[in-house]
C-alpha cells in the first residue's frame, strides 16, 4: 500500500474492532461480497411483502387526491394531522447516518467503520422518505416544484417566511450532502465489487459507482481529503437541519410549541431514533449474512450505548419541557402539559414517555446491551415511541387558546395509516435494493484495522 494510505491508516490500527485473529483481507472480500449476489427466497419474500405494502400507500394517496386533503383525516383545528409527524420522524431517522459517518470519523472513533454504511445509506434513504410528506400534504403533489424558488413570468415566488418553505431548503441541502458523501465513501469498495462481477448490468452499475477507481496513489490522496472535507461540511447539518425543523412548532404560538428547547430536544431526539433504527437494521443482516465477525458485539454495544445517551438527554428534556410549564407564568403552557399527560390523547403520551425514558434505562446493564434479540426488540419501542412524540406534539393544535373547538377530536384515517404504512415500505424498498447492489459494509476502512498481508503468513491471510 502507498505511503500515503499507510500513514491514514497507522493511527486507526490502534484503535481496532476487528478481531485480526478471526478474519483477513481476503476473507473480508469474500464476506462482504458474498452480499452482492443473487437473491435468495427470502430476500423475494420479503421484497414482495414490503410491494404490497408500498401498493396499498399508493391506493391511499390515489384516494386522497380523488376525495381531497380532508379524507385523511384533516379536521380544524388538526389540520397537519400525521403527515407533520412522519415528515419529523423520518427527517429525525435520517440524522444518525451523518452522525455515525461524520462526526464520530472526525473524532476518530474506530468502531464506526463497520457499520457506518448502512447509517448513511439509511440516511439517503429516510430523506428520501420524509421528502415525500410536504408533497402529499400540498393535496397536489405534482405540484411540488412550486415550493422552489424558480424564476417564472407571474413573478411569484415562495413565502420564505414561512417555516414549511425553511424545510424545503434544509431538507433539500441535507439530501445532497448526505447522498455525495454516501456516493464518496462508497467509491473504493465498488471498485473491488467491480473488479469480481460477472453479469454485465451489475458490472456497469458497479463501473458507474466506482467513477474509474484504480487504487493509485494519486487517487487515495484525494479521497481522504475530499471525504474529510465532506465529512467537517456534514457536521454542522446535524445540528442546523433538524433544528430548522423543529422551528415549524417553536415559531408558532400554541401552547406546548413557542419553546427555545425545541432545537436541541428535536436534534437529540433525531439522534436517539436515527441509532435505535440503525440497530435494528444490523442485527437482521449480521444474522442473516452470517457477518457476526465483522460487525461483533462490540460494536452493537457501542451503538446501544448511544441509544442509551440520547435516551437520557431525551428524558432530560422532557422534565424540563414540565419544570418550564409548572414554573412559568403562562396558564395556558402548563394546562397543555397536564392535558397531554391526563386528557384525551394521554396514551400516546404515555406510550411515549415509556419507550423513550423508561425501557432504555435497561441498557444500563450489560447483558441486555450484548443480547440482541432483546435489543433489537427495545430498539423497536423506541422508535414506537419516538414516533409518538411527533404524535403528542402534533395534537397540542386540538387543545389550542380557544375552548369551543376542545371537543374536535383528531382520529388517524385509514388513508393515513396506509400511507405511513407505505412509507415504511418505501423506505425499505430502497434498503433491500442497496444490499444486494453495492457493498453494505466499509471494505477498504476495515482493511486499514487488519495486519497488513505478508510473505509467511498462512494460506487465505493474503487480499
Amino acid at each position: 500500500m502507498s505511503e500515503t494510505l499507510a500513514a491514514h491508516a497507522e493511527p486507526m490500527r490502534r484503535g481496532t474492532q476487528v478481531p485480526a485473529e478471526a478474519i483477513t483481507q481476503k476473507s473480508l472480500n469474500d464476506d462482504v461480497l458474498r452480499m452482492i449476489s443473487k437473491p435468495g427466497k427470502i430476500w423475494w419474500a420479503v421484497l414482495t411483502l414490503d410491494l404490497i405494502i408500498l401498493t396499498l400507500g399508493l391506493i391511499a394517496e390515489r384516494n386522497q387526491i380523488v376525495h381531497g386533503i380532508g379524507s385523511a383525516g384533516h379536521t380544524r383545528p388538526v389540520m397537519w394531522a400525521s403527515y407533520i409527524v412522519n415528515f419529523v420522524f423520518w427527517v429525525g431517522i435520517a440524522h444518525c447516518g451523518t452522525l455515525v459517518s461524520a462526526i464520530l470519523f472526525l473524532f476518530r472513533s474506530h468502531f464506526r467503520r463497520a457499520v457506518y454504511r448502512v447509517a448513511e445509506a439509511m440516511t439517503v434513504f429516510g430523506v428520501l422518505t420524509a421528502g415525500l410528506f410536504p408533497l402529499l400534504h400540498t393535496g397536489r403533489p405534482w405540484f411540488g416544484y412550486w415550493l422552489v424558488p424558480y424564476p417564472n413570468q407571474r413573478n411569484l415566488w415562495p413565502n420564505v417566511r414561512s417555516p414549511l418553505e425553511w424545510d424545503v431548503f434544509a431538507v433539500t441541502t441535507y439530501l445532497t450532502i448526505s447522498s455525495i458523501f454516501f456516493i464518496v465513501g462508497i467509491i473504493p469498495d465498488a471498485a473491488v465489487a467491480r473488479d469480481r462481477a460477472k453479469h454485465p448490468v451489475m458490472k456497469l452499475i458497479l463501473t458507474i459507482f466506482s467513477f474509474g477507481w484504480t487504487g493509485s496513489n494519486h487517487q487515495w490522496k484525494h479521497f481522504y481529503g475530499a471525504y474529510l472535507y465532506f465529512a467537517a461540511l456534514a457536521t454542522p447539518l446535524v445540528l442546523s437541519v433538524h433544528s430548522v425543523v423543529s422551528w415549524d412548532f417553536a415559531m408558532a404560538q400554541i401552547p406546548g410549541w413557542h419553546s427555545t428547547i425545541f432545537a436541541p430536544y428535536f436534534v437529540a431526539g433525531a439522534i436517539f431514533s436515527g441509532v435505535a433504527m440503525v440497530i435494528n437494521l444490523l442485527i437482521p443482516i449480521r444474522k442473516t449474512f452470517k457477518l457476526e465477525h465483522i460487525v461483533t458485539l462490540d460494536h452493537m454495544e457501542k451503538l446501544s450505548k448511544l441509544v442509551l445517551l440520547t435516551s437520557t438527554i431525551v428524558a432530560y428534556s422532557y422534565l424540563v419541557e414540565f419544570f418550564c410549564a409548572w414554573y412559568g407564568p403562562s396558564k395556558f403552557e402548563r394546562d397543555m402539559f397536564w392535558w397531554r399527560a391526563t386528557g384525551h390523547f394521554n396514551w400516546g403520551f404515555w406510550i411515549m414517555f415509556t419507550c423513550n425514558a423508561i425501557l432504555p434505562l435497561s441498557l444500563w446493564f450489560k447483558p441486555v446491551r450484548r443480547n440482541m434479540p432483546v435489543l433489537f426488540v427495545l430498539c423497536l419501542f423506541v422508535n414506537v415511541g419516538m414516533w409518538f412524540e411527533r404524535f403528542v406534539i402534533m395534537t397540542g393544535l386540538a387543545r389550542s387558546f380557544m375552548p369551543s373547538m376542545w371537543d374536535i377530536n383528531y382520529r388517524m384515517s385509514w388513508t393515513e395509516a396506509a400511507i405511513l404504512a407505505g412509507s415504511f415500505a418505501w423506505f425499505f424498498l430502497f434498503f433491500l435494493i442497496f444490499v444486494r447492489l453495492l457493498p453494505a459494509f466499509s471494505i477498504a476502512e476495515i482493511k486499514e484495522t487488519l495486519p497488513p498481508p505478508m510473505r509467511g503468513r498462512k494460506a487465505g491471510a493474503h487480499a
